[in-house]
């Protein structure tokens, strides 16, 4: 064990944060997002929820700032009456650890399975709410002088 670990996050998932390079990006998928078929490395957060993940997640990862959003979520498919509320959440956590990083951005869902496809890793949770699924860019540690 480790001192100011989240409890959330296992040693599998910081293995794969840390091997993550500039440009990578890492899908956080709810428990309906087809994770296994898509994902190059899978990694299980079976019994955690993507808002606790990513809370975690932005303590440690850099987002790009050469990007005009490095977070990306699925878009409600057209006729879908879902208002996802979660979003509020994701929101909320990037301005609280990246206050300068862009506005989210959505794109179709088709188009979030492609992009998914070459994603550095999935980290499959068992999020229940419905479009929470998120797209994190990783960007460079800046060294303050």
């Amino acid at each position: 064990m480790l001192i100011g670990i989240p409890d959330n996050l296992s040693p599998e998932l910081m293995k794969i944060l840390m091997e993550m390079g500039h440009g990578d990006e890492i899908v956080l998928a709810d428990g309906n997002f087809p994770a296994a078929e898509y994902a190059r490395r899978l990694v299980r957060a079976d019994g955690h929820g993507v808002v606790g993940l990513l809370d975690s997640i932005l303590r440690f990862l850099p987002l790009d700032s050469f990007v005009e959003s490095p977070a990306i979520c699925m878009e409600v498919v057209a006729g879908d009456t879902t208002k996802p509320a979660i979003w509020e959440e994701f929101s909320r956590l990037l301005k609280k650890h990246h206050p300068d990083a862009g506005p989210m951005t959505f794109i179709e869902r088709f188009d979030f399975y492609d992009r998914s496809k070459r994603a550095f890793a999935i980290l499959a949770t068992g999020e229940r709410a419905l479009y929470a699924n998120i797209i994190l860019k990783k960007g460079v540690v800046r060294l303050k002088p």
